[in-house]
């Protein structure tokens, strides 16, 4: 610096120069200036930012309508014991709520150690917290830190759900987020009180695993109650939370033992443990039992075949209660449903044993194979390839199989297939989808019912592993053609019922055809039967005597009550592809219907026979309780309704005892307990089924192929639903007490003729006695019109009337009063007089008579002729042997005549000899005439039948 004189000079110039002065006032001036713009700018922003943030805060929601409780929860289905048999949840469901007083408080601890460590001192933000995370991100230059407390992840979680991704979202939208996740939680804190707020939390957080909240993380990986926990084990869900994936336990134990540690160490830190429960937590060998259950439980997401069904079954119930079919889904899985389910656990288990076990089958297991493929060309088009396909294929190169998709082993299916896969791809080609699946043959279906309740106590679907949700049930799902079992309920329980037949009741068992010309078949080739009861038919499973009573009652009869009985898959009139087709006809006594009926429904209607005739809508659940625990629907009674009487039922259950005692179901009689049951076959042998029940369970089985494959009769394959049925009910039954079928009050006996299933005539009927049950005001009151002793008339081969010019002594057996109806014959008149010959008054008095007698006698004598052709035929061919042989010997005694006398006597003998001879032969040749006439005839008459 210069301070001499000069400079001081120099300085006080330079001060009181006129341009410094100015410019130092015009230098002051803009930075007072600046300085108003900032100030003004300052306050501006300030405003606006209190605006912004006032607005944000605004558009949040309002705390008192918001609910911060975790919603989407799993069901649980239960079987009859209360254990549990499914989980059903959808993405995001996967939790069991539980109250904070069933939570341990170290695991409360846990979370709050190494989430929140000041949860109890802060009032919803944590500003502590705040200023850390940021003095670390500015210092570090990273600002992974975070600051939420458990109220603002709980907020997060439950309140602000579409922003929880928020790498995804703008810096604004984030910090939008932020100052409302703050606002809604210091909000929270005023309504709700700590404990609740922890308690929401830990039901929300996810933990891995699709497990959301504490008990279902329990459950997942320790196999136990959350209030089961130990301290080690709240440390290890309470590691999980920063970083489900990362510290998964069982993908990655090593990284959540790591954070387990810290959870521990905080817990420390912050005084919730002591130092020993420190170590010991720290020494415990939690994760090899994690291992240990995952191993035991695993994610075994496949349902069984009753859960299947019964997930059917309530959805149609939530449906039919007024819920749309996407509430019905939500409801049941995120609902957090509770489903008491009726299956019995140890029945389930024998049904599942018995149709598991590759002893019952018979050898010659085949494999029906299903395949598809989608190859990827050279050029980037795709080709896909369908079972169908593959089937063609096949049948162009070289099987000659009826069926090419069924194989004699997985080997030869496989081969099958790679051979194809040879054949498509090309150079350049490649496979990029493939899906292939082979279920054993013939395949399988049971249903047992509790039939006092309607209860379904078991299910199988199938036979093999199954392998997915939801797949083809054949017990509930797949219709079938029912065969004989139907017999039951189409025909015999409504002609018992309110046709006024009776179990005495006959028709012939003889060549029957139906109303189109089409002959009835019966299952056996010995011929036919004759006269046969109902009783008959039922035990024997005759078809001929089943059509004709179905025929006898009307079909329309018939289909009214199998609807009543509960079946649904019957049409009453369809037009499909220009033709009309009803099971209205006769042939539905022999299950003969346009779609078939599932194995659930048959046996419900058998079971409806063995309730003394009360049809209960089979159930698979008894409740269902929604999850505040209200319920929901209450099925424990069912939709119930008398469809046949009590006594009808007994009637039918005791032919159906017959079936397995002496009839074509004897197989299936374990012995040691009352039985009754009636087999089932398709004429061509496409299902055979069985369906009986004693006093404690009905049970339905089925077999059959999938692609609808002939069963074999070598190899025990149609004899399969017997041996299942038997073997499942005869374990089931071991410990039960043998009970007698009860038998009503109104069930009387009576003695009938086998014959005419009337009351018998004494002397005439003796050799056809039988005694049988009958309802009470249903025992026949009519005798016997078959069997008849007294005036025949010899024309017509009826009783004679008191005119009649051909009356001979005798007794006739005449066509049963029932089966003679339905050609429009009867035994007796609308008034009930026996039916007699036409030779009464009337006739008499016609001025023709006499001349229609004469010609009746001619042709009754021409009968009498032929009727004993055989006996005739042969006497006259004696006789003439005989009348060859006096002519030798008269010829010889010609021949030996020396006098006159003797040799006139000898010719005469020829001659008488000879004349006999010509007669013969000429009765001979008349009888045998007559015998080629009344063939031609008869073929003349069957040719005019058969047009």
């Amino acid at each position: 610096m210069n301070y001499g004189k000069r400079g001081a000079a120099k300085k006080k110039k330079a001060l009181r120069s006129k341009s410094k002065k100015w410019s130092k006032r015009f230098a002051l001036t803009f930075f007072k200036t600046i300085l108003l713009v900032i100030l003004a700018a300052g306050i501006i922003g300030i405003c606006g930012g209190l605006g912004v943030v006032k607005g944000i805060l605004a558009s949040a929601p309002d705390i008192s309508n918001i609910d911060v409780s975790p919603t989407g929860f799993s069901t649980f289905v239960y079987d009859t014991e209360g254990n549990q048999i499914a989980k059903l949840d959808a993405e995001g469901s996967n939790r069991v709520p539980v109250s904070m007083d069933k939570i341990p408080e170290d695991l409360a601890h846990a979370f709050v150690a190494i989430e929140d460590a000041r949860f109890y001192d802060h009032n919803g933000i944590d500003i502590k917290g705040i200023l850390r995370a940021g003095f670390i991100g500015l210092t570090s230059g990273h600002f992974s830190e975070g600051a939420s407390t458990i109220t603002q992840q709980l907020i997060k979680n439950n309140v602000l759900t579409s922003w929880t991704s928020e790498s995804e979202k703008a810096f604004a939208v984030k910090v939008k987020r932020k100052f409302q996740e703050q606002y809604l939680a210091i909000k929270l804190e005023n309504d709700m009180d700590k404990d609740k707020i922890l308690e929401n939390y830990m039901n929300t957080i996810n933990l891995g695993q699709n497990t959301l909240g504490v008990q279902a993380a329990s459950k997942r990986y320790f196999g136990k109650n959350v209030y089961e926990l130990n301290l080690s084990e709240c440390a290890v869900i309470a590691a999980i939370t920063q970083n489900p994936s990362r510290y998964n336990p069982i993908t990655h134990p090593e990284k959540n033992a790591e954070r387990r540690e810290k959870v521990l160490t905080n817990m420390l830190e912050q005084g919730y443990i002591s130092q020993s429960e420190f170590d010991a937590a720290l020494a415990d060998d939690v994760y090899s039992r994690i291992q240990t259950v995952n191993e035991e439980t695993g994610e075994n997401a496949i349902n069984s075949y009753f859960v299947d069904a019964l997930t059917e079954a309530v959805m149609d119930d939530l449906e039919a209660a007024g819920y749309s079919e996407a509430q019905a889904f939500s409801m049941l899985y995120t609902g957090g449903l509770k489903i008491y389910s009726t299956q019995d656990p140890t029945i389930q288990s024998i049904c599942d044993e018995v149709c598991s076990n590759e002893e019952n089958y018979p050898q010659g297991t085949t494999w029906y194979l299903n395949y598809q493929l989608t190859i990827q060309r050279s050029n980037g088009e795709n080709d896909n390839f369908s079972k169908e396909m593959l089937e063609d294929y096949l049948k162009e190169n070289g099987s000659d199989k009826k069926y090419p998709l069924l194989f004699p082993s997985q080997e030869d299916a496989y081969a099958a297939v790679e051979a194809y896969k040879a054949s498509l791809l090309q150079d350049g080609d490649e496979v990029i989808a493939e899906s292939i699946s082979m279920t054993p043959q013939p395949q399988i279906s049971m249903t047992i019912e509790d039939q006092s309740t309607g209860n379904v106590v078991a299910i199988v679907g199938g036979r093999g592993a199954k392998e997915a949700n939801r797949t083809l049930n054949r017990a509930t799902s797949t219709t079938r053609q029912p065969g004989s079992t139907f017999k039951i309920v189409s025909t015999y329980a409504p002609a018992l019922d309110s046709a006024g037949l009776t179990l005495a009741d006959v028709f012939v068992d003889a060549p029957f055809n139906y109303a189109n010309g089409r002959p009835v078949s019966n299952w056996y080739s010995s011929g036919y039967r004759g006269t046969c009861s109902l009783r008959d038919g039922i035990r024997d499973s005759l078809n001929i005597i089943a059509v004709k009573t179905l025929t006898y009652i009307t079909p329309q009869k018939g289909f009214d009550y199998l609807q009543n009985f509960g079946f649904t898959t019957l049409i009453e009139r369809e037009e499909k592809n220009g033709q009309t087709f009803s099971d209205i006809t006769q042939s539905l006594a022999l299950g003969g219907i346009t779609y078939g009926v599932t194995n659930l429904e048959l046996n419900a209607s058998y079971a409806t026979i063995a309730n003394g005739g009360t049809y209960i809508k089979p159930k698979l659940y008894t409740k269902i309780v929604d999850h505040d625990g209200n319920i929901l629907i209450d099925n424990t009674e069912g939709e119930r309704r008398q469809v046949i009487k009590e006594s009808t039922a007994f009637l039918l259950t005791d032919a159906m005892v017959d079936v397995v005692t002496s009839g074509t179901g004897a197989s299936v009689n374990f012995g040691g307990m009352s039985i009754a049951g009636k087999t089932g076959t398709t004429s061509d042998y496409n299902d055979v089924w069985f369906s009986g029940y004693t006093p404690y369970y009905t049970c339905t089985t089925w077999t059959g192929y999938d692609n609808n494959a002939k069963l074999s009769g070598k190899n025990g394959e149609r004899n399969l639903a017997k041996t299942l049925w038997r073997a499942a009910m005869s374990k089931i039954h071991e410990n039960l007490e043998n009970k007698a079928f009860s038998v009503p009050a109104d069930i009387v006996t009576a003695t009938v003729c086998s014959q005419s299933g009337k009351l018998p005539i004494p002397g005439m009927c003796d050799e056809t006695l039988k005694t049988e049950y009958f309802a009470k005001g249903t025992v026949p009151s009519d005798t016997c019109d078959v069997h008849y002793q007294g005036s025949i008339c010899e024309y017509s081969g009826l009783p004679a009337t008191e005119l009649c010019p051909f009356q001979v002594p005798g007794t006739i057996t005449m066509p049963p009063a029932l089966d003679a109806s339905l050609s429009g014959n009867a035994n007796t008149t609308e008034e009930g007089t026996a039916v007699h010959c036409p030779h009464d008054a009337t006739f008499m008095s016609d001025p023709n008579a006499a001349a229609v007698i004469a010609q009746q006698r001619m042709e009754l004598d021409a009968r009498n002729m032929l009727a004993n052709y055989d006996i005739q035929m042969a006497n006259l061919q004696a006789a003439l042997q005989n009348a060859q042989t006096v002519l030798v010997s008269a010829q010889q005694q010609l021949a030996a005549a020396v006098d006159p006398d003797s040799q006139a006597a000898a010719q005469n003998a020829v001659n008488q000899a000879q004349q006999e001879i010509e007669n013969l032969n000429a009765q001979i040749a008349a009888l045998q005439n007559a015998y080629a006439l009344q063939q031609q005839q008869q073929a003349a008459e069957q040719g005019g039948e058969g047009q």
